[in-house]
Formats: C-alpha cells, structure tokens, sequence
C-alpha cells in the first residue's frame, strides 16, 4: 500500500514545528531566573530602568528578555592609587595609597541609580587623589615619614566624609609608600649619619665625665681616708706602740747587754713604727 505524499511532507515540518516550540520555553525558562552571589545585592533593570527592590543572594524570577538583574558587591574591596603632589616645603613626593571600601547595602539602589557601576573610577579613585594632595602640602617632607600614622588619619577623616555622600563605607587606609626625589633621600640619610655621630659623640662626652668623676671620688675616698687615719695618730698611741716595740724587744733578747762606745743608748725609731 503506497503512502499518501502529502502525509510524508507533512511529518517533518510537524517536527520541526514541535522542536522550535520546545527551544522557546527552553529559552524562556532559562531567562526566567537570576542568581544572585552571596556578598552581592541585586537589583532588577526593567526596560532600561532600575528598580529599588532590592534582592538578597539567592534564585530570583524575573521577566523572561525584557528585565534582567544587576548585582552589587557588597564585600570589602581595596582601591589603590598613586598620587603625585608637594609637600609644605615644597619636596615632589609621590603617595601609594590603598583604601579598603565598601558599598552600604540599604543604600545600593542610590549608588548605581546615581554613580553607576563604574563608581571606583568616577567617584573613590578621583577623591582619594585630590584628599591626598590636600593633606601632603599640609606637612614639610620629614613629618610625612615620622608622622605617617597622623597623615593616614586625617586622609582617612576627610575621605570617610567625601565618600558617604555617595554611600560607600571607607573601612580602612593604608599609606603603603611615600617615594621623595633622590637628592631629598641622599640629604636624609647623611642627616640622619651626623645624627648618629652626634650621639656617639655625646656618649663618648658622658662616658669620659663619669670616668673623671670616679677618679676624683676615689682621689677623695683615699685624702679623706689618710686624713682620718693622721687624726688617730695621738701622743697616747705613740707612747703604746712604743711600749709594744720594747716588749717585742725583750722578748727577742737572749740576756747579753750590747757593747755600746760612747755610753749611747739603741736608738728606735718609733715615728716610723707608727706610720704601719
């Protein structure tokens, strides 16, 4: 039995109907669902136009083509710029500063509705070079090195103030590096040689004076000691040691009288006894 031509035609095309019918809800289905990242905020873009209804991470629906969702980091997020300026004494000094930021949820909507998506470039990277410009020149080069943790401070105050007009959150500064030009840094470092030289000097001054010091005290201890021994000598302990030289005599003597010319009598320096 032969098959009706018109039935053979007729399959493919139903087939191919059938096909493009199951890619549209395929298609449709696929658009019909956002995601939203965890640390982000979503919002909805209908026709161009974006909508303050704010969605929290997860699956969201959404109009299939025509709306489409629009996520904002929300996390900690560091920028970091390099800035060229002079400072009170007029040294060129170039300034890398990192800046952690971050966008406040509640007001996300007014950011990207306002600023957009690109606020880093337009709004956080603009101010962090013109406050840091601002705070340099307010400080001679050598206070930006020893008072680098005052400087970060004010930059901080003033760039926490600019920035919350737009509704992002400074979180943290960093004043990563302070470049100065390379006569500056040769004058430092031989500043900071006659520094050194200077203190070894002085602890050479303070080190000689002590010595000195201790050699008159000591020269002072040995007078004052000489001194009272000569207060001790006294006609009474002359008489005694003369007694004590003669009892030592006797008792060394064998009993023979020593044959003496002239009737003279030994003579004992006694003086020079009592000087031991």
């Amino acid at each position: 039995m032969e098959v009706n031509p018109k039935l053979k035609q007729a399959k493919p095309g139903k087939i191919i109907s059938i096909a493009a019918v199951l890619l549209v809800v395929v298609l449709i289905a696929a658009n019909s669902f956002a995601t939203v990242q965890y640390g982000h905020i979503g919002l909805y873009k209908t026709f161009g136009k974006l909508n303050n209804n704010m969605l929290s991470p997860g699956i969201h629906l959404k109009i299939p083509f025509f709306q489409s969702v629009i996520q904002v980091n929300t996390q900690v997020t560091k920028a970091e710029t390099d800035t060229s300026a002079s400072s009170k004494d007029l040294q060129p000094v170039s300034t890398h500063v990192a800046v952690n930021y971050s966008v406040n949820k509640d007001s996300a909507y007014n950011l990207m509705n306002n600023i957009g998506g690109s606020f880093d470039a337009v709004i956080i990277n603009p101010a962090i070079q013109e406050i840091v410009k601002e705070v340099t020149a307010k400080y001679p080069a050598e206070d930006l090195i020893t008072r680098r943790d005052v400087v970060a401070g004010e930059i901080s105050d003033l760039l926490t103030k600019r920035l919350a007009k737009y509704d992002l959150v400074v979180n943290d500064i960093n004043i990563v590096n302070f470049k100065f030009s390379d006569a500056f840094d040769q004058s430092i470092e031989a500043k900071q040689v006659a520094q050194q030289q200077a203190l070894k000097a002085e602890n050479d001054l303070r080190r000689i004076e002590i010595e000195a010091k201790q050699k008159i005290a000591q020269a002072q201890a040995e007078a004052e000691s000489l001194r009272l021994k000569k207060q001790e000598v006294t006609p009474e302990l002359v008489q005694l040691k003369q007694i004590e030289v003669q009892e030592k005599a006797l008792e060394k003597w064998n009993g023979v009288l020593p044959t003496v010319t002239g009737g003279a009598t030994p003579f004992i320096d006694i003086e020079s006894l009592t000087q031991k």
